[in-house]
């Protein structure tokens, strides 16, 4: 394996767990409660901003991904849409940059 893609592995590692410690810290001191997340993600104007940044950046990378696997027919790397959107582009981008650069056959 090349050393970026080591690199964009572990970005995706680290995007996957250094988020989920935030989630899971504040789902066990509110209860799994989705809607009150969502409501303290629009808990000021900064972080509302934030919250649009990183979903117009979700939006955009799975257009790209879905526009790719279209011509590549790369079916596999299509589990960097749930990721993104279950984890975040954190863990996304970096597991899609991944899949993309694997060796062709």
């Amino acid at each position: 394996m090349s050393p970026l893609r080591m690199i964009y592995l572990g970005l995706a590692l680290w995007g996957t767990v250094h988020p989920m410690y935030y989630f899971i810290t504040w789902f066990g001191e509110n209860g799994f409660d989705i809607m009150g997340m969502v409501s303290a993600w629009h808990a000021n104007a900064a972080a509302s901003g934030l919250v649009w940044d990183l979903t117009i950046a979700a939006i955009t990378l799975t257009v790209w991904i879905l526009a790719e696997v279209a011509v590549r027919r790369n079916w596999g790397a299509l589990i960097a849409i749930p990721a993104t959107f279950c984890i975040g582009v954190s863990c996304g981008l970096p597991l899609y940059l991944f899949l993309r650069t694997a060796p062709v056959k």
